[in-house]
């Protein structure tokens, strides 16, 4: 048991853990912080080109086939999720930035290779996860950055402006437009080289978070939060993932779906993505506050991990022994 749990943390969560503590011990300052942040805003561009690129038309075209489970994915990911966030972040002690960061968690896109991942181990419907979890971030890209000026017109770079549309169109869109302009080129050379897409994914992610994490240590992040409000937020988000995950299987027996599709709702609209939320943070927040409003997202990216194989795992069992899901 300890082991399966222990095997939950895999080495990239141990190193965005390890970026957080160096963050916190040795912050970028001056010159360093200037280059540093640099560095994250190519990465991100490449990250989006890259993502582009391995995005076929083909999944585009087969998903429309499957439109009433990729309907209710959207549904519960960027409107039953962003309502529950609301009514998080109105909570009388749920305040400033964390409330920021609870919410703008619940705006992102699904993951694509955890809901992948689970639903293959939970024996669902793989073909329609990859076609959800890849219009959820396709249109993430989009929905995201529109719901943060909607709902978050407050939250420092969050309203709507030139600046901020000229950012996500240039560092978010243009290049993952670019990437798949391109694909019939280079797509088959990125599928091949599915290691270099990891190291861009995570080093992305990495360079961002110590860049915002330096940023906001300097302005004081852990003066401003105790460990009662770290905990705060680890009993939100665990609420709200169950909260999500009992929608779901709600969701899935009121529009009678097969076993198979059930799962994919399960898991695909249950999801928070950490690869986009990081650098769209980056993106639409000043450096200062990206820190503090990663914070949920980290801790909503661990516990949904943990919270995932474990259900994956039981309902492979079920399958096993031709029970029905629960």
């Amino acid at each position: 048991m300890i082991k399966r749990f222990l095997a939950v943390f895999e080495p990239f969560i141990l190193m965005l853990l390890g970026t957080v503590v160096l963050a916190s011990l040795l912050p970028a300052r001056g010159g360093w912080a200037t280059a540093v942040s640099y560095a994250a805003d190519v990465a991100i561009v490449l990250l989006f080109f890259l993502h582009g690129a391995k995005l076929s038309r083909e999944a585009i075209l087969a998903g429309l086939r499957n439109w009433r489970l990729h309907l209710a994915v959207l549904a519960v990911t960027f409107v039953a999720f962003p309502a529950l966030g609301l009514g998080v972040a109105a909570l009388p002690f749920v305040t400033g930035p964390l409330a920021a960061g609870l919410l703008f968690l619940t705006l992102l896109p699904s993951t694509v290779q955890s809901s992948i991942a689970f639903t293959a181990i939970a024996r669902g419907n793989v073909a329609a996860a990859v076609c959800s979890a890849s219009f959820s971030n396709l249109l993430g890209i989009i929905v995201t950055p529109a719901l943060v000026a909607l709902l978050m017109p407050n939250a420092g770079g969050g309203g709507v402006s030139v600046e901020g549309v000229e950012a996500i169109v240039l560092q978010l869109l243009v290049p993952f437009v670019a990437g798949h302009l391109l694909r019939p080129w280079i797509g088959a050379w990125v599928s091949r080289r599915k290691a270099v897409l990891g190291v861009v994914d995570r080093g992305s992610i990495l360079l961002v978070v110590y860049s915002a994490f330096g940023a906001a240590v300097v302005e004081g992040l852990w003066q401003r939060l105790s460990i009662g409000d770290l905990v705060l937020i680890g009993m939100l988000c665990c609420a709200m993932l169950a909260l999500v995950l009992g929608l779901t299987v709600a969701v899935a027996r009121v529009m009678k779906l097969p076993r198979e599709d059930a799962i994919v709702l399960l898991f695909c609209g249950s999801k928070k993505s950490l690869a986009a939320g990081v650098p769209m943070a980056g993106v639409l927040f000043p450096a200062a506050q990206v820190g503090v409003i990663l914070l949920p997202l980290m801790l909503f990216h661990q516990i949904q991990l943990i919270a995932c194989a474990v259900i994956a795992r039981r309902y492979a069992a079920a399958d096993a022994k031709q029970e029905p899901l629960s």
